[in-house]
């Protein structure tokens, strides 16, 4: 699936390691990528590898990847993975969501995470790899619909 693997296992590993939930944008994908990089090349990766494990981290900004990306198309997918969990494990993603943004009055929480939802669900596909795909896109599209709907 994955052209190169060991850059996809790298960059979900990396992909968190700048969390802020209060930084605006795209910040702790940016800042999360810029620390891929520089630990990778301290620790003497090569430059490209570096550099493209740092590319991918980037992608989980916003999930978009290109026509030919199979190593972004999996990291992204892997990234909302979650998505698809059973009813409990997506419960309890959803609580930590809402920990994560306890500094956010719950109005202006409800409202940001529909506009979230409703992205999503506006997705031809949530998830780019067939197989994925065919795994989660049904059960992640139930899970969104049942939390925008305020049934779960």
């Amino acid at each position: 699936m994955a052209a190169h693997p060991e850059r996809v296992r790298l960059a979900a590993w990396m992909h968190d390691a700048v969390y802020d939930p209060r930084a605006l944008g795209d910040a702790n994908e940016r800042d999360s990528a810029e620390f891929a990089e520089g630990l990778l090349q301290t620790l003497g990766v090569p430059a490209d590898t570096a550099c493209e494990v740092a590319r991918l981290v980037s992608l989980t900004a916003g999930h978009a990847t290109e026509e030919d990306d199979p190593d972004g198309e999996l990291l992204c997918d892997a990234d909302l993975a979650v998505l698809a969990g059973d009813d409990e494990a997506y419960a309890q993603y959803t609580a930590k969501i809402r920990r994560e943004y306890a500094h956010v009055p719950d109005d202006d929480f409800k409202a940001g995470r529909a506009q979230v939802l409703k992205a999503l669900l506006e997705l031809p596909s949530i998830y780019r790899l067939a197989p994925l795909r065919e795994q989660w896109e049904d059960r992640a599209r139930a899970n969104l619909t049942r939390e925008l709907n305020g049934d779960g």
